[in-house]
């Protein structure tokens, strides 16, 4: 249950940080594609304010839509939460949710990815 609450806590706090960050963009991103470009700036500012790591971005077509995803983590070994950052190819608002939480089947990816950057930096 502790751990539901925190990741509720981390989606709202992550949630209050995106309005700052996406109120200059949303008239552009409401009205138009947003590019590879765009959403890396999001996803950026949104993972500085909480200090984030961003793990991997990608674009993912569902049917005829298209979506970005990033996958993130916060914080460092046996205390590493991983996010899901999604924002529609074209336009709308920026989506944070932690991993566990989500039904994107990319969710899955993100804590093996971090798994595998772990055993590489070990290795190096």
């Amino acid at each position: 249950m502790d751990a539901q609450l925190d990741e509720k806590a981390l989606e709202s706090t992550l949630a209050e940080s995106l309005d700052d960050l996406t109120t200059d963009t949303k008239a552009v991103s409401e009205t138009k594609a947003v590019s590879e470009d765009e959403f890396a700036e999001v996803v950026g500012g949104a993972l500085e304010a909480v200090g984030g790591t961003l793990l991997f971005k990608m674009r993912v077509e569902n049917g005829g839509d298209g979506e970005h995803v990033a996958a993130a983590c916060i914080g460092d070994a046996g205390n590493r939460q991983f996010l899901l950052l999604t924002l529609p190819t074209s336009g709308g608002a920026l989506k944070v949710e932690t991993a566990a939480r989500s039904t994107n089947p990319v969710a899955g990816i993100a804590a093996a990815y971090a798994g595998l950057m772990d055993a590489f930096k070990t290795a190096a």
